[in-house]
């Protein structure tokens, strides 16, 4: 394990996260770049369940990156600190949150499947924390690969500015090594570990599309940057430093995506692709300073990247073993030493760190501080959460929190015995610990457990777990939509609330008028409730107006016509009144909620149905009866597109309610040739019929 330098300098720090498509290769780049850099001495596989960062059980039997694996490995001189995410879309928590406190990212493809449903989604979280990236097109020694269409792909499904620096050497069967269009020069490998590798001149029958190649990089990197824009337009020359040092501000500041190629599997380009995280992704010191809220003062603060700033740290993932609960944590300014206190800002309360310790995927090295700009676990905190921020007790800060999408889905799970029922409670409440996406509610009228979370995959990898590593027995149902309801008209209710019972009584009356969010409200809100206090002349006090907002709030949980949550209503209180003897907190909290069961009630309220972007991969005989299959589970077909030879991909919109089992569905129909993906895309309104359904069984 790589030990700290004494004189530990910020500028050689790279915090990456690979990210992509399942199966596009980024476990087994990462165990690559494990082996390169000296922190593993044999190469774990996927395929044999032995790779390094997946380390559960069920990583290792599925094939599949479940959580996201910390590593820390050097090179050149350089710490990379490395976040291997998971591709699976039922696991996108795990890529937001670790993209949340990641300086640059390397984006992994897949050169046959090119740019695949989940590349999209984690590109555009990547866009979202506007996180510099690298483009690796893996595979390129697979039947099929495809370079170019790559790249074209890249502009075309994400909107991005891909600029290739290298091209490949052959393709399939016949990749041979890589040319590299900065020195100009051919990579090929004289063993099959690829750790010797030999610069050649470029062959003749490459030169002239390696030549082109080149001109085209240098002129999208000289026009993203102003002085050498003038240095060309002037007939001045331009040196290669200039160039490389254009590229990497540009790749910085997010105007350009370089482009690499190789195999990391027959172990080609994993170095080069190393170079350039070195090269051109940032140091904490490269990305401007984090901003943060004084939850004092209320007033905006920032903080610099420094050892000498206040400390302010996130706590980005929870992960409880058999040693204890550890929180991933990334320093952004201070040093966070154990044995300290700090201040847990989110929830005002103060957290002894205990034991600070360098991940190794499920291997660990204890040291006794983070600096600013790092990444490591602490041992021993015992209220602190995903998404909360650690800081100096004098010096209180409160990071933007990390915004997770709702579950899709719930199943009903049961213990076996009343001894299980108290390992599950437990084990329950530690999984959801480590994971916002998945919860868990209690059914009172029927005495009913369920979870819920973002697919199938999900909840059976978690009841999987909640077997095995607690131990518990439990019979678990089929799944369940977790339908929404929202409003389509707007409505204005008068309500009035009033109790007598001796002495003083309980009185409030508020007015509130509840319309339908619009698609821009909706997008910037980051709430379900849109709450506008447009009271005028004191009619009644804020305070009283706050109570109506939190019984409103708490009316919307249980849902009004089918007893799903009420999302997307904007509500503008504009009148009211008070007693002043029997108007308090709690009779406006109590009106607030009738008056919002009314207005929903009456403003045409709709059953929500989750709609997920389903990708279908088949061979072209079958592209008809898939067509066909995906019309009868009320799906829109919303393009086809070649998938190399013989192959079609059919992208379409389907209600999540009719995909349950597909996955047997497909084998079915396409032999076992056909494979799919599905992602949650967005809450759609449903069917007469579909609602009536959901509404009948809810009563």
């Amino acid at each position: 394990m790589a030990k700290k330098p004494e004189n530990f300098d910020l500028s050689k720090v790279r915090n990456i996260g690979i990210i992509a498509h399942i199966d596009a290769g980024k476990t087994t780049t990462t165990e690559r770049i494990l082996y390169y850099t000296g922190m593993v001495h044999r190469i774990g596989e996927v395929h044999d369940g032995a790779a390094t960062t997946d380390y559960m059980e069920q990583e290792r039997e599925r094939g599949i990156t479940i959580t996201s694996a910390a590593v820390t490995a050097s090179w050149r001189g350089h710490q990379i600190n490395v976040i291997d995410t998971p591709g699976h879309v039922d696991f996108t928590a795990e890529v937001q949150r670790s993209l949340r406190v990641l300086d640059g990212g390397v984006a992994v493809f897949d050169s046959v499947a090119g740019v695949e449903p989940q590349s999209e989604t984690v590109w555009r979280q990547a866009s979202e924390y506007n996180v510099p990236r690298i483009c690796f097109v893996n595979k390129m020694d697979r039947t099929g690969a495809n370079f170019e269409r790559t790249v074209s792909m890249i502009v075309d499904r994400l909107h991005a500015n891909p600029v290739p620096l290298q091209l490949p050497y052959g393709s399939g069967d016949s990749f041979a090594g890589i040319i590299d269009l900065i020195k100009m020069q051919l990579i090929t490998y004289a063993d099959d570990l690829g750790t010797v590798n030999e610069a050649k001149p470029i062959p003749a029958d490459y030169l002239e599309a390696a030549e082109k190649a080149r001109q085209e990089m240098l002129d999208k990197i000289i026009e993203n940057d102003e002085l050498l824009t003038e240095k060309f337009l002037m007939g001045e020359p331009i040196s290669d430093e200039e160039v490389l040092e254009a590229l990497r501000l540009a790749v910085i500041r997010g105007k350009i995506h370089p482009v690499l190629c190789g195999s990391a599997l027959k172990n080609k380009g994993v170095q080069l692709m190393l170079d350039a995280v070195v090269d051109y992704l940032p140091s904490p010191l490269d990305i401007p300073p984090v901003r943060g809220i004084n939850p004092k003062t209320e007033a905006e603060v920032e903080r610099k990247a420094s050892d000498d700033e206040p400390l302010a740290a996130l706590v980005f993932k929870i992960i409880s073993d058999k040693y204890g609960r550890l929180a991933f944590t990334r320093v952004y300014s201070g040093v966070l030493k154990g044995g300290t206190t700090v201040y847990n800002s989110t929830k005002g309360t103060n957290e002894r760190i205990g034991r600070i310790v360098r991940m190794f995927a499920d291997r660990r090295e204890e040291i006794e501080e983070v600096r600013a700009g790092d990444i490591a676990a602490v041992i021993g905190l015992k209220d602190t959460f995903t998404g909360e921020t650690l800081c100096d007790p004098a010096n209180p800060i409160v990071l933007e929190n990390i915004k997770f999408p709702d579950p899709v889905i719930e199943v009903a799970i049961e213990p076996n015995s009343k001894a299980d029922q108290d390992k599950m409670a437990m084990g329950l409440k530690k999984l959801a610990e480590e994971d916002p996406t998945f919860k868990v509610e209690v059914d009172a009228a029927l005495g009913q457990t369920k979870i819920k979370g973002m697919g199938e995959l999900h909840l059976e990898v978690l009841v999987d777990r909640l077997m095995r590593e607690f131990g518990v027995q439990a019979q678990v149902g089929r799944p369940r939509v977790a339908y929404r309801e929202t409003i389509t008209s707007t409505y204005t209710v008068d309500e009035t609330f009033k109790r007598q019972s001796g002495g003083s009584g309980m009185y409030a009356r508020v007015v509130i008028e509840f319309s339908p969010m619009t698609e821009e409200e909706r997008k910037t809100a980051n709430t379900d409730l849109l709450w506008e206090d447009a009271i005028t002349g004191g009619a009644i006090t804020r305070e009283f107006a706050r109570a109506a907002e939190k019984g409103a709030r708490e009316a919307m949980e249980g849902g009004v016509i089918a007893g799903y949550p009420v999302v997307n209503v904007k509500a503008r209180i504009i009148d009211g009144a008070m007693h002043e003897v029997d108007s308090n907190e709690m009779a406006f909290k109590i009106c607030g909620s009738m008056a919002f069961k009314t207005g929903v009630k009456m403003a045409s309220p709709v059953i929500l149905e989750p709609s997920m972007r389903v990708e279908v991969v088949v061979p072209d005989e079958f592209t008809g009866a898939i067509v066909g299959d995906l019309a009868s589970r009320r799906g829109i077909v919303e393009g086809m597109e070649p998938r190399g030879v013989g192959v079609t991909s059919i992208r379409a919109s389907v209600p999540l309610a009719e995909m349950f089992g597909y996955a047997t569905d497909l084998r079915n129909i396409t032999q076992g040739r056909g494979n799919f993906t599905m992602e949650f895309d967005k809450y759609t309104v449903a069917p007469k019929n579909i609602a009536e359904e959901v509404i009948g069984a809810a009563r």
